[in-house]
């Protein structure tokens, strides 16, 4: 029971956190502004490589790089938005989608070109479990994953119920035209909604980062399953996409359990694979998610 925990359970958390962070932004984006973000994935990137260029500029651990990291998403979004969608605020939802997949690639082309392609670590060495854990192998980073996320979903949280801007993102998401017509400030709760994204878009590519290697196309092998997560909990559901990310992390992992023979049930290479199986499934059997969101 102790190795299955250690090599399937944990892992599956930790990565179902990182799901969380990034599909939290996509199901919010989406529910407001009404179009499928497909450059999500690289403004993950975006900010971990903004941490990880303080990082080597400063000497300071990727944690501590994570504010200047978020605060430059964050700049990056907003000017993306004002110069890249909203000029197609009353297209068709289509033409934003492939605005979205311009941006991407715009984005992932500025890093290669500012930082190489080779996979680059925040801190090189190995990090070996805490002894303190023991017999559960839980690793520094481990923590600090699961910690920065509760911290940002707290956040969400609290930004969500407690502020007159997250009630009128709420009220937007439900229905945007009757906000308008209640005096809400649209463009306002929009560029909000950007922040937000930005903020957890940037901080789940700093954990992606601190938990495996730095990568120009990290952000855009993760956003298959981020979306698979977010329809998973129910699109404009933000604690859909929370729920969403755990299930889809653990159920990643649990794939390779040896559970026929000693081999893995599924090799560890088709993992994704898994997220694209979860992402048709949903969308025919329940495509408004668990938690009663949006239809794709």
């Amino acid at each position: 029971m102790i190795e299955f925990i250690n090599n399937y359970v944990i892992p599956g958390l930790v990565l179902g956190s990182i799901y969380a962070l990034g599909a939290i932004g996509v199901s919010m984006i989406y529910s407001i502004l009404r179009f499928a973000h497909f450059a999500h994935g690289d403004l993950m990137t975006l900010g971990a490589y903004i941490a990880f260029a303080v990082v080597v500029a400063f000497g300071w651990p990727p944690v501590a790089a994570m504010p200047l990291a978020l605060v430059g998403t964050v700049a990056a979004s907003l000017a993306i938005d004002r110069y890249a969608y909203k000029p197609f605020r009353k297209s068709r939802p289509i033409v934003v989608v492939i605005a979205s997949f311009g941006v991407a690639l715009m984005i992932r082309a500025a890093i290669m070109l500012i930082w190489g392609v080779q996979p680059e670590p925040y801190v090189e060495g190995i990090n070996p479990p805490l002894e303190s854990f023991e017999p559960f192998r839980i690793q520094e980073k481990h923590i600090v994953i699961v910690v920065v996320t509760v911290v940002l979903v707290t956040a969400l949280h609290l930004l969500l119920t407690r502020t007159k801007i997250g009630k009128a993102m709420r009220a937007m998401s439900d229905d945007a035209d009757l906000a308008r017509v209640t005096g809400i400030g649209t463009e306002r709760v929009i560029a909000w909604t950007w922040v937000v994204g930005a903020v957890l878009a940037a901080a789940a590519g700093i954990l992606t980062g601190i938990d495996t290697l730095l990568k120009p196309y990290m952000g855009w092998d993760l956003l298959l399953p981020i979306f698979a997560a977010a329809i998973l909990g129910g699109l404009g559901r933000p604690y859909g996409a929370i729920l969403g990310g755990l299930v889809l992390g653990v159920i990643q992992e649990l794939s390779s359990y040896p559970l026929l023979s000693d081999e893995p049930f599924i090799s560890p290479g088709y993992k994704i694979g898994i997220a694209f199986a979860i992402l048709v499934v949903m969308l025919i059997w329940r495509p408004q998610g668990l938690l009663r969101g949006r239809v794709l």
